[in-house]
């Protein structure tokens, strides 16, 4: 089906119906929990009040967002039926991973708002505002491509053009988030990811047996290789499963979305949260992905040669009038669920550590300026992104750029919760020593060839053994994340060494790591003094006189001190 076939299959009343009932639905909620004298910390954090099932199903719905389905659609028609496996799997199980560090900064800082501001008071202003600003970039970054995702659907299944589209939404998700701010990303939220869990569940199984149920799997199989017919394929493993594990550590780690959510949930529910998320995250995704699979089995080519619109191919041409609505509704609730919360990250990263740590300072911060702002830089951003989208950027090789400094970011960022004598020199000079090392082996600037690709390998190798070793740290503690990381690094070289400069994306992530970690702690152990994790209760805590308040429905079981 060309892009001409697919254009216009939902008319004009159609699609102002949907933006209509899924904005509106959106803005009512937004104006139920509205309050006429706002609070700065609850614009941030919601009073870090928030109750298990409005947190799980937030946490699961910025993690889910429009472009996250594509790429798992991609990966599967790319690499098979293991495709989304290495996609989802991996994505979902980096939620799981989160938590137990999730525990530790929740219990140094519990009153904070972004992990930029827990970094000013453990370090101070230039860690700060590396991981303050690689946030603004990333959410700015993810905003752009949540509405060109979206414009690109609407221009696809609609008479209305491109541009039409991304106002549409730009303007649909600013209305709802702008007055009430996280408290509003959410509660909204939670409509959102329970409207693309059931679409997901009717969707699937309707395109599936519309395209020829179990047979597709024995009449395609010519169209697939030895390799995307396994479901142990090294192929899929090494370009896909590897490098997202990498890649989404970092991301879970240093992203303000993320962080975001984990000062708002109560204390006490952070573990069942992140739990919860993990498995609906796991299953919408991968479930998402097997219709790339169906894809290459079915032998479909993608319109225009694009990958992206595999997912709308199918269900234009499998799905009815009815469900091509509900299909739609799936998408753009994807995107909206991650785009306001993209607004409500930057805005706090604006109020609490430009406004109130550098500009005021906390003694000085004005609660009031603090909500001008918020809701000034969520204008502004969605303006920006706006302005990018329209262009319909590549912004591929920036999202790498963004990954890879929160992947020199991970280990400092770690180490600053657990360890006492990390200091802001060995963050900062490690994080722009791994950036260093990690630009001329992604991008290819430097050719891969004796002893540059040894030394690649290397720690290539090295950083293998510290992204496992971080996973086991906050589960089963140091010794036994020294031991899996030296394990690790001690099996892979072998066969590492000589082979891994050849996976670009992969040896470039790890190297972000290793390199970050090697030089921040041979700096740390010069200094012997040891740093009063207390302190940074003290440096941290809320704006307004009162806490932040939230909704009785969101605040439900919260405890009494």
């Amino acid at each position: 089906m060309s892009p001409e076939g697919i254009a216009g299959q939902l008319g004009a009343p159609l699609i102002i119906a949907l933006f209509v009932v899924f904005y509106g639905g959106t803005l009512l909620v937004s104006f139920t929990i509205g309050k006429k004298k706002e609070n700065a910390d609850g614009y941030m954090t919601a009073g870090s009040k928030i109750g298990f099932g409005i947190s799980a199903a937030s946490m699961t719905a910025t993690w889910i967002w429009a472009s996250s389905m594509y790429a798992s659609a991609t990966s599967g028609y790319t690499y098979g039926v293991s495709g989304p496996i290495h996609y989802g799997l991996w994505g979902a199980l980096m939620i799981l991973f989160i938590y137990p560090f999730g525990r530790r900064i929740r219990k140094v800082a519990p009153r904070a708002h972004t992990l930029a501001e827990v970094m000013y008071a453990r370090h101070g202003r230039s860690s700060q505002l590396m991981l303050a600003g690689s946030n603004v970039l990333g959410s700015v970054i993810s905003l752009t491509s949540n509405f060109i995702a979206g414009g690109a659907l609407v221009s696809m299944l609609s008479p209305f053009s491109f541009q039409q589209g991304i106002v549409a939404i730009a303007g649909g998700v600013l209305l709802y988030t702008l007055w009430s701010g996280f408290r509003a990303s959410v509660l909204t939220d939670f409509t959102q990811v329970m409207a693309m869990l059931g679409a997901v569940v009717i969707i699937i199984p309707v395109i599936f047996f519309a395209a020829g149920g179990p047979s597709i799997f024995t009449e395609g199989a010519a169209n697939v290789t030895p390799q995307q017919q396994s479901f142990f394929s090294s192929d899929a493993f090494l370009n896909q499963g590897a490098p997202y594990i990498a890649a989404v550590l970092a991301y879970a780690i240093g992203n303000q979305t993320i962080a975001q959510r984990l000062f708002a949930v109560r204390e006490d529910l952070i573990k069942p949260t992140f739990i919860t998320a993990t498995v609906g995250y796991g299953a919408t995704i991968i479930g998402i992905g097997m219709l790339g699979v169906m894809a290459l089995y079915l032998g479909i080519e993608p319109a225009g040669g694009d990958v992206n619109n595999l997912i709308p191919q199918l269900a234009t041409t499998y799905l009815g009038p009815v469900l091509l609505a509900v299909f739609f509704i799936m998408i753009i609730g994807a995107l909206s669920s991650t785009a306001d919360s993209d607004l409500s990250a930057l805005s706090s990263i604006m109020m609490a550590d430009v406004y109130g740590q550098n500009v005021a300072g906390r003694k000085e911060a004005d609660p009031r300026t603090m909500l001008l702002v918020g809701r000034v830089t969520m204008i502004v951003a969605t303006a920006a992104g706006l302005y990018f989208a329209s262009g319909q950027l590549n912004i591929l090789e920036l999202l790498v750029f963004v990954g890879a400094l929160w992947g020199a970011l991970v280990f400092p960022v770690i180490a600053s919760f657990y360890w006492g004598r990390i200091t802001n020199a060995a963050f900062t000079v490690a994080v722009l020593s791994a950036l260093a090392a990690f630009v001329p082996v992604r991008f290819e600037l430097i050719p891969m060839t004796g002893p540059v690709a040894i030394v690649v390998d290397v720690l290539a190798v090295i950083g293998v053994g510290v992204v496992l070793g971080l996973m086991c740290f906050g589960f089963f503690g140091l010794r036994v994340a020294l031991m899996v990381g030296a394990v690790a690094t001690v099996v892979v070289a072998p066969f590492g060494i000589g082979f891994l400069h050849d996976y670009t994306v992969l040896s470039a992530s790890l190297i972000a790591y290793s390199v970050s970690t090697i030089v921040s702690v041979a700096m740390s152990l010069r200094n012997r003094e040891s740093f009063d994790f207390s302190l940074i209760a003290r440096r941290t805590g809320d704006f307004d006189e009162t806490d932040g308040d939230v909704p009785d429905d969101v605040t439900a079981q919260a405890p009494t001190h």
